[in-house]
């Protein structure tokens, strides 16, 4: 009852995911309709409701555009869980402000990469120039689009496909 469950919008917009209990809440109200059941049914006493994979809202849900909130993990995956100095893709990596905030760098997508702990503690609070560093990538603001925000799930979730990369 906890698998993922793809949301659309009335217009088969992706906008969300929840669990199947939640799916099936909206469904057993009307909210919603089941578009592709790809995981069987679940049993009750009176009957059997099929388990939803994809459901679509009958209303339109009118929101802003999704943007990707600032954060360690997205800096990581971002960042392809590389560093952005050396190249090295191991664990525990850091995040590094590339103008340090100490010198006026703001914490915003352009100045965050994804470094190494040596290559931070190399560079330490000075500019990528002086610590005669270079970055492998400009950074920059990942896009808010359905494949990048729901994109991780469709490798385990292939029946997804179709609904996310058209949007």
């Amino acid at each position: 009852m906890h698998e993922p469950v793809l949301v659309l919008n009335a217009n088969f917009e992706p906008i969300n995911v929840c669990t199947t209990r939640r799916a099936v809440g909206l469904l057993l109200a009307g909210k919603a309709d089941m578009i592709l059941n790809g995981r069987g049914h679940i049993r009750t006493v009176k009957e059997l409701i099929p388990r939803p994979s994809v459901i679509r809202l009958e209303l339109q849900v009118h929101r802003p555009r999704p943007h990707v909130k600032l954060t360690r993990r997205e800096v990581f995956r971002r960042d392809n869980y590389t560093c952005q100095y050396c190249g090295k893709r191991e664990g525990g990596l850091t995040v590094d402000h590339v103008l340090p905030r100490h010198l006026g760098g703001e914490h915003i997508w352009t100045n965050v990469v994804a470094a190494c702990p040596h290559c931070n503690h190399r560079k330490g609070g000075r500019k990528v120039d002086e610590a005669h560093m270079r970055l492998l990538h400009i950074p920059k603001e990942p896009p808010a689009s359905a494949m990048y925000i729901f994109g991780r799930h469709v490798g385990e979730y292939n029946e997804w496909g179709p609904y996310i990369s058209g949007w």
